[in-house]
């Protein structure tokens, strides 16, 4: 698939994606249009997609099933919450003429039940089912190369985030291993050896010990955000032994300890 404005979507859609700052939306056919979402998208980010979206509702479009994968989604913002209900309400009759059904591929934990809950919230005029695994949800879809689909799904975050697949790969894969995992365990899981995988993180500016840490700060933002929990049981769910190791790796790539963090972006929250 390649890259796209918006006009070119309308006009010829299949083959082609939009991309926007935390989304990408494309067609990968005429029977299958998706959605790939990551970072934590804001009021901008769903005015900017809605512009697109209304896209499937009409000709050259047709009936088709749907696919939305969040499973990189670091968190939601309620003003972008509450322009997809108004979407949903705005559109529901052309939504259900023209959507047959859709997959919802999420993340592990609490965060990934709170998007797979959100169908149910949204009351949505068709078929809904959730999956962890995109070539699942792509199968499901009746999809007959699933494992392409979803590769194409990688590519197309890759290239609009700036993000190398092998390293938004790894992030998931340290996402939904906070605990703590080996460079080898992770190496073997994304099909390369612990060599290769160091250098390749050389090449890009990083290291293991660093990505892990910034998926544990990912989770710490996330729960600061957008809950009450004392900063200990924050601390654990993060992966990190105590609060004193939370704080230290939090400062450490913030610049500003987990209670301070959390006052400044609940203060900006509300203006």
């Amino acid at each position: 698939m390649r890259g796209a404005t918006v006009e070119e979507l309308g006009h010829d859609p299949v083959g082609r994606y939009v991309a926007g700052a935390t989304f990408v939306h494309f067609c990968a056919h005429a029977g299958l249009w998706g959605i790939v979402l990551w970072g934590r998208p804001g009021k901008a980010d769903a005015f900017e997609l809605g512009r697109s979206l209304v896209l499937e509702l009409a000709p050259p479009a047709s009936p088709h099933a749907s696919i939305v994968d969040a499973s990189r989604l670091e968190g939601g913002d309620e003003t972008a919450f509450r322009a997809l209900e108004r979407y949903v309400v705005r559109h529901g009759d052309a939504l259900k003429d023209w959507v047959t059904r859709l997959a919802i591929v999420h993340a592990k934990g609490l965060g990934g039940a709170i998007v797979a809950g959100a169908s149910e919230v949204l009351a949505l005029p068709y078929p809904v089912r959730s999956f962890e695994d995109p070539r699942a949800a792509l199968a499901w879809l009746g999809e007959p190369a699933p494992g392409l689909l979803a590769a194409s799904l990688d590519v197309m975050y890759a290239e609009a985030s700036g993000t190398p697949p092998f390293l938004g790969a790894l992030r998931a894969l340290l996402d939904a291993n906070l605990r703590g995992l080996a460079v080898a365990a992770a190496a073997k899981a994304l099909g390369m050896s612990d060599r290769s995988l160091q250098r390749r993180l050389t090449d890009v500016g990083t290291t293991f010990q660093l990505e892990m840490i910034d998926a544990r700060v990912r989770k710490g933002k996330a729960l600061l955000r957008d809950g009450n929990a004392p900063l200990t049981t924050i601390a654990i769910e993060a992966g990190c032994a105590s609060l004193q190791h939370f704080n230290a790796l939090f400062r450490k790539r913030t610049g500003e300890l987990p209670s301070a963090w959390r006052l400044r972006a609940r203060a900006e929250k509300v203006r």
